[in-house]
């Protein structure tokens, strides 16, 4: 990580903010009051909130942070607390990154005066070096946003290079999958203005024909395959987004159709559909998935109905082989916050398994619609806006052979001797579309199924050490004392309130 400011001063938590930890509405208020209530209600509007007003994983900037990670010659800058920074530089660094992340520390006084803006447009400054970087991303975390920070005042470019300046603030964006589509939606704006200016890069691979741009993060198989799905429609799979490089962009928007394999990309949508560019829901899992997602992409594109039908007898066959192929039995529960979990259970549905319930941390677009309706049609529960406390009560409720979802969603089903699946890693890291993906879930989750009655085997071992504070085998078993717990926890609540700060 890049320190910026080579003598931060120490921090104190500025009035207008409140500090992190100064509460959502606090945050707000302040936000709104600093210049940002248009910003926080194009978040509400494109973002709306549901159960869990808060997120309940990681920062949500982790996912736009993420996104400029991975892009090449791409430059990222964090602006926001010191703890929030660490957090997040370690967490994407784990992730794989390899990437340095810029960071512009602040104080009381550098905060409310406006000093900060000044330090962070210094150092963009210093960072603009067209060798190096097309592009430097600036992203004003929790109060930065809150206290008014206008990252919109920085100059469109400098020797060069593109500067994009967002807010990802946790109390205005909801999921870490959402914040994706806050810098996707602010690059792919940014763009169109460039294209609608002049001619703009080519990008490094074209095809001969016309092509499908991909909304969403995908197992890296799945673009290929589904190119090779559209083949026999005269198409080909245009760029994913969010891209790995600034020139795909311009590929992206100049696809006439635009798959919202992940569907909750609404800023996006928003600039492929002021492009002019069509956006077709749901994506080709599954033999029915497939089948309506091909007749989609016919209308989008207008093609003769006999075309989309070849296409359809090369590849639903085999992907209902497929299916047959690698069965899946037992009743299952699906929960995550990836926002391809509708497809996922779609896909295990059609496999043979009992689906009992979908939580989905994202919100219901309009693209997520054919999936809620396929499988509401079948009787499985969908529950857009999930929370954590939701996705475990539909454990408790239902009883699965088998509970895929988060990681505190597993943990909670594993004590019960539930097997369960992480969804991040063990799901998401599969193809799911055609052929590939119609037997690509069936080996995890089947050996995963098979675990039940090793399970049992634990549960019955372990039985009576006990759990929580009597957790470990005793002579006198401790006493739950939650007067004590009630007591300390608001102690500690007056003394964090009272020694509030922006960071370290």
């Amino acid at each position: 990580m890049t320190i910026l400011d080579p003598e931060p001063a120490p921090l104190e938590a500025p009035e207008t903010a409140g500090g992190c930890h100064g509460g959502r509405a606090r945050l707000e208020e302040a936000a709104a009051a600093a210049g940002k209530g248009e910003l926080l209600a194009r978040f509400r509007a494109d973002y709306p909130r549901g159960p869990h007003d808060q997120p309940q994983s990681m920062c949500p900037a982790f996912g736009s942070l993420r996104v400029g990670l991975r892009m090449r010659r791409t430059a990222t800058i964090l602006s926001g607390s010191a703890c929030c920074v660490y957090g997040l530089t370690f967490t994407s660094h784990f992730y794989g990154a390899r990437r340095t992340v810029g960071y512009v520390p602040f104080n009381s006084e550098t905060l409310v005066t406006g000093k900060l803006f000044e330090d962070i447009r210094e150092a963009v400054f210093a960072l603009a070096d067209p060798a190096q970087y097309d592009t430097i991303v600036v992203t004003n975390l929790c109060v930065p946003t809150a206290s008014g920070v206008p990252l919109q005042l920085l100059p469109k470019e400098i020797n060069g290079v593109r500067i994009v300046g967002i807010d990802v603030p946790g109390f205005g964006v909801p999921t870490h999958a959402e914040a994706k589509d806050v810098l996707a939606g602010a690059m792919l704006a940014y763009a169109r203005a460039e294209a609608e200016a002049g001619p703009v890069a080519a990008p490094r691979e074209q095809a001969d024909g016309p092509t499908v741009t991909l909304l969403g993060e995908m197992f890296p198989a799945d673009p290929m395959i589904i190119s090779r799905m559209i083949e026999p429609l005269g198409l080909a799979a245009g760029p994913v987004v969010p891209t790995r490089e600034w020139r795909e962009l311009y590929a992206a928007l100049a696809s006439p159709v635009v798959a919202a394999i992940h569907p909750f990309y609404t800023a996006s949508v928003r600039e492929f559909e002021a492009a002019g560019r069509k956006v077709i829901g749901s994506a080709p899992v599954g033999v029915d998935g497939t089948s309506a997602w091909l007749d989609s992409l016919g209308d989008a594109f207008g093609l003769p109905a006999a075309k989309v039908a070849d296409a359809k007898n090369r590849w639903l066959p085999a992907i209902r082989g497929a299916l047959a192929g690698k069965p899946i039995q037992g009743r299952i529960t699906v929960s995550g916050y990836e926002g391809s979990e509708l497809l996922v259970a779609r896909l295990l549905a059609e496999s043979g398994a009992e689906i009992l319930y979908v939580g989905s941390a994202c919100p219901r677009t309009r693209w997520s619609d054919p999936d809620r309706e396929w499988l509401e049609a079948r009787g499985i529960s969908v529950n857009f806006r999930a929370s954590l406390e939701q996705d475990k009560a539909a454990v408790d409720a239902l009883k699965p052979d088998l509970a895929i979802g988060t990681t505190p969603v597993v943990q909670h089903a594993k004590s019960q001797a539930i097997p369960a699946l992480y969804f991040t890693n063990l799901i998401s890291a599969r193809p799911l579309m055609g052929p590939a993906g119609a037997g690509s879930l069936a080996e995890v989750v089947n050996g995963a199924l098979a675990n039940r009655e090793r399970f049992d085997r634990m549960r019955d071992f372990f039985e009576g050490v006990g759990e929580g504070h009597a957790a470990g085998v005793w002579t006198d078993t401790p006493q739950d004392r939650p007067q004590f717990k009630a007591k300390y926890a608001a102690r500690r609540m007056a003394a964090a309130k009272a020694e509030e700060a922006v960071g370290t």
